[in-house]
């Protein structure tokens, strides 16, 4: 009887498990930030590149929409349980597989194309980032931790050796793109200094005619760079594999659709966005031979080298592989 019972109650177990999981697949919270980085994800939203492809898949995905500003504040929404795939920098990418490595094992899940980012200033004094000096400051997404800053510290590095690469750190603000390039036009406040990101740069050199670009990040990196990308848990990855492939086949949906078609892209970012930001500066930007439009991420292991030679880092990766998941859709990366 005891066996009997003992079978009964693990058939049960077995069945809830197998209901929770089923109950898993179909859900998927996804966090973005600012700009025509996220353009990608922006096309998935706007055409129901998820849905369709978690149909085709046999599943009905809801998928629900956040936009946070910061890799900080991703990496907290990521390890508390409330969003399941998180697009910030390489940077944060880094620290967090770091972090999580042999519990949650955070991984890459793909990138959302290489763009050039510039750290901008509109002080007439800041030629290099030699000229800047304690009573100006650098406006990033979040100060330390942000791909803008660990490049910013790579640029250091270089300018002054490894153990000076937090050098500028002390000058640097978290501030969300938006914000810091209002500053930057205006020229009215004590923010002289922004590493941006399309198409915040443009429109700070188009409206400041004292804005000046100081570092481009293809010059620190040694060219092309995937600077931003997704990333996620291996349990959401494991428990959801229809509603993860649903999602890695949205996403390579949407870049062939904006390498194929540019002008409904900017109308696509203009909707998503509630942008008046002008339509032909758009076309410019996605229209750049130095933008890629591209999943497969490109020369992300020159800043997981540095980050681990200066000790941001504990674990040393021995390729890109080892924080990016294995995924035939994404292919060849670096």
């Amino acid at each position: 009887m005891k066996k009997i019972l003992l079978r009964t109650t693990l058939a049960a177990l077995g069945f809830a498990l197998a209901a929770n999981a089923a109950q898993a697949e179909g859900r998927i919270r996804i966090a973005e930030q600012y700009g025509i980085v996220y353009l990608l994800l922006n096309v998935v939203q706007d055409q129901k590149l998820i849905e369709k492809h978690g149909k085709r898949a046999g599943v009905d995905v809801k998928v629900e929409w956040t936009q946070l500003s910061g890799g900080a504040a991703a990496n907290d929404a990521l390890l508390s349980g409330a969003i399941d795939i998180v697009g910030a920098g390489v940077g944060p990418l880094l620290t967090v597989w770091d972090r999580t490595n042999g519990r949650q094992n955070v991984r890459g899940v793909a990138a959302l194309g290489s763009f050039p980012y510039y750290l901008i200033s509109n002080n007439p004094k800041v030629k290099t980032i030699a000229d800047f000096t304690d009573k100006d400051r650098i406006g990033l997404p979040a100060a330390v931790v942000s791909v803008q800053a660990r490049i910013l510290q790579m640029a250091a590095a270089k300018q002054w050796g490894d153990k000076e690469y937090a050098r500028l750190d002390k000058i640097t603000q978290t501030l969300p793109h938006p914000d810091a390039t209002a500053a930057i036009i205006a020229g009215s406040t004590e923010i002289t200094g922004h590493f941006a990101t399309p198409p915040y740069q443009e429109q700070e050199l188009a409206q400041n005619p004292n804005a000046r670009i100081v570092l481009k990040s293809y010059d620190v990196q040694g060219g092309p760079t995937s600077s931003t990308v997704l990333y996620a848990t291996e349990k959401y990855r494991s428990e959801n594999p229809k509603t993860y492939r649903a999602f890695t086949a949205a996403l390579a949906e949407a870049a062939e659709y904006v390498n194929r078609n540019p002008e409904g892209a900017a109308d696509i970012y203009q909707r998503a966005n509630k942008t008046k930001i002008d339509r032909d500066l758009l076309l410019k930007i996605i229209r750049n031979p130095e933008v890629q439009f591209r999943i497969a991420p490109q020369n992300t292991f020159v800043l997981a080298q540095f980050m681990h030679r200066v000790g941001v880092i504990k674990n040393q990766p021995a390729s890109w592989k080892d924080y990016f998941f294995d995924d035939p859709l994404i292919g060849q990366g670096g």
